[in-house]
């Protein structure tokens, strides 16, 4: 028979999939996935659940219902001072990972270099490639994720079409300094590129920092999209809501790819979304501070068992160092003995590299309930407490 698509054909599963699913085998704490384990805002829900009985229930504009897209354009002026065009400079997406797609698809040509910062988030390979853009990246690595600038600058060329930009970044759990985000912003400006921005964790920023969008620097706002998500910033993940905001002359192709990609996305989480986007700023500082006592808690767990915990200036997760602590050679062997033995699932950074990845360290995802915490660090205690009676 003819081949299928080289991109996907015989691609491995998901890493977020595969330990999910071994998480399920072995009745394991499962903090591999980054989901939290309660549902959202209660208020925003009920807005959801009323539309869908109020209706309508047909086709919303493929743009996206005009009162999320003017919720999101005022909380980019709200937020960070963008003065954004709802009718011409917002899109509504099923979710940031389908925003991701759009952007890639129209933006990207065959041939065209995209300059990608790993670790990444998994899915952006599979998509660069199948849009027929050619992968320069350039990396950061633990424990203090510092950006070479060398190497990303030597990244750039007269060839580059784009660098795709997660901050803050998934799995590092990094919020780019606003000294780094300058050097980024002149390299395109520089080399005539855009910026494909994955901001999905832009509320979820600890310790006082702030989140500033590449797009609000010099020179950027005329080549950068941003991408947001109601997943992350309302804890409604299977709702799969995103959007896309951008200049008028990007937001056009990136519409006609979302027209032939979903079309649309439900109308009453639409709705919610809007209604949601304009809570106080209560909510916002709220959901700071929920994050920020559950990192604190699982750090102090992990650190008292004897992992590494990195610093984490934002996400939902927490990377650690396992050095010393006899869970295997590398840190997929290290995932597979805690999922399988002493159940509690995490995930092997080095998923998100490359070849010649560094594989001494996990990531564990912390925006889980208390008793979900607190039962994984009594599992892994018990785990390495036997695991160390027995080698002495």
């Amino acid at each position: 028979m003819k081949p299928t698509n080289p991109v996907f054909t015989g691609i491995d599963t998901t890493v977020f999939e595969t330990m999910s699913r071994l998480a399920k085998a072995h009745y394991a704490v499962n903090l591999g996935q980054g989901f939290p384990d309660v549902d959202g805002p209660e208020d925003i829900r009920k807005v959801a659940a009323e539309a869908l009985i109020d209706g309508p229930n047909q086709y919303p504009p493929m743009l996206g219902l005009p009162e999320l897209r003017e919720a999101v354009a005022e909380a980019n002026l709200r937020f960070y001072g963008l003065d954004v065009d709802p009718q011409t400079e917002v899109l509504v997406t099923s979710g940031a990972t389908e925003a991701l797609a759009d952007c890639i698809l129209s933006l990207i040509s065959p041939g065209d270099e995209v300059v990608l910062i790993e670790p990444l988030y998994d899915c952006y390979l599979p998509l660069v490639r199948r849009a027929g853009g050619i992968p320069v990246r350039v990396r950061v690595t633990p424990p203090e994720w510092a950006l070479d600038r060398d190497a990303l600058a030597d990244a750039f060329s007269d060839k580059t079409k784009a660098i795709l930009l997660n901050n803050p970044m998934n799995p590092t759990a990094k919020v780019f300094s606003e000294d780094e985000l300058q050097f980024i912003a002149d390299l395109c400006v520089r080399h005539d590129a855009y910026a494909i921005c994955d901001e999905v964790y832009e509320h979820l920023v600890f310790d006082g920092k702030v989140h500033r969008p590449l797009m609000t620097f010099e020179g950027m706002r005329e080549r950068s999209v941003r991408i947001g998500s109601a997943g992350k910033t309302f804890s409604l993940t299977g709702w799969k809501v995103g959007y896309v905001t951008g200049p008028a002359h990007l937001m056009d192709p990136i519409a006609k790819a979302h027209q032939w990609v979903t079309f649309t996305t439900p109308p009453n989480l639409q709705k919610a979304v809007a209604y949601g986007l304009k809570k106080g700023n209560d909510y916002y500082d709220g959901l700071v501070q929920d994050l920020t006592a559950k990192r604190d808690r699982m750090a102090r767990g992990l650190e008292g068992l004897g992992f590494s915990v990195l610093p984490c200036a934002a996400t939902y997760f927490l990377t650690c160092g396992i050095d010393g602590l006899g869970l295997g050679e590398t840190d997929v062997e290290a995932c597979e003995t805690l999922v399988k033995e002493a159940g509690v699932a995490a995930v092997p950074v080095s998923a998100f590299y490359g070849a010649d990845a560094p594989t001494g360290y996990i990531r564990f995802c912390f925006c889980k309930q208390d008793a979900v915490i607190d039962e994984a660090r009594a599992r892994l205690s018990a785990f390495l407490t036997a695991e160390r009676a027995e080698s002495a």
